[in-house]
């Protein structure tokens, strides 16, 4: 049975296909909207999903993740499925967090997102003003895209979709830490856990929560060299 079309965001913005049409009316024949997640958490991968749309009108309702409720956005990813022309989730695990910096390994799960999709991009629409993807990848970055671009906002929909499963099916290893809830960011009942018990296999151990846990700070790892970290904007 296909699921049931979201409702639309009273007051949000509604993104549209401006850029996409900007981009191919300079040539581009197959562009893809590109989205994280899981930047800012302290335990689980950073996900990045490539998602390219089919032309056709957007699910109603459609927008940033972030303005969704987690039901809605649940609806909304089972909406997409069948929309989107193609996407692909990218993602970079803890340890290569830690041992790349944010910067390398954002770069890192976009490319293997943008590998995943069936057809290469000519050009790729990641959200926000800073191009961690770079060369050999064609990229505009636009402030906003995931309100504004069609592709960008169903690529976070299914980012964030994808990832909070991901998180939550770690609870039964890793019970306490509100993987479930929080999705590995510093709720007060994850900060509680990692006092007790110390950080799991899936945190990012070269972070300074590191140095807030006596009990656990010989577990921390250097940090990787500057030229991998990025603002967490």
């Amino acid at each position: 049975m296909a699921a049931s079309t979201p409702a639309p965001n009273e007051g949000v913005p509604v993104p549209d296909y401006r850029l996409e049409q900007e981009l191919a009316g300079a040539g581009a024949r197959t562009v893809a909207g590109v989205d994280e997640v899981g930047r800012g958490a302290w335990a689980g991968p950073v996900v990045v999903c490539a998602a390219v749309a089919d032309g056709s009108p957007a699910p109603e309702g459609l927008t940033d993740s972030k303005k969704l409720t987690p039901k809605r956005r649940t609806a909304m990813a089972e909406a997409l499925g069948p929309w989107v022309a193609d996407h692909a989730i990218g993602r970079a695990e803890a340890e290569e967090i830690d041992e790349l910096g944010m910067t390398a390994a954002l770069r890192l799960a976009a490319r293997r997102a943008l590998e995943g999709l069936r057809e290469r991009p000519d050009a790729v629409i990641l959200d926000g003003k800073h191009d961690y993807l770079g060369s050999p990848w064609a990229v505009r970055t636009q402030v906003g895209a995931d309100l504004a671009c069609v592709s960008v906002a169903a690529a976070s929909v299914l980012a964030k979709v994808y990832r909070d499963a991901w998180m939550a099916d770690l609870e039964e290893e890793c019970p306490g830490y509100g993987f479930t809830t929080a999705a590995g960011y510093p709720s007060p009942v994850h900060r509680a856990a990692l006092a007790e018990r110390g950080p799991t296999r899936y945190h990012r151990v070269s972070w300074s929560f590191m140095d807030d846990l006596p009990k656990w700070t010989h577990l921390r790892k250097p940090k990787p060299g500057p030229a991998g970290q990025t603002a967490l904007i």
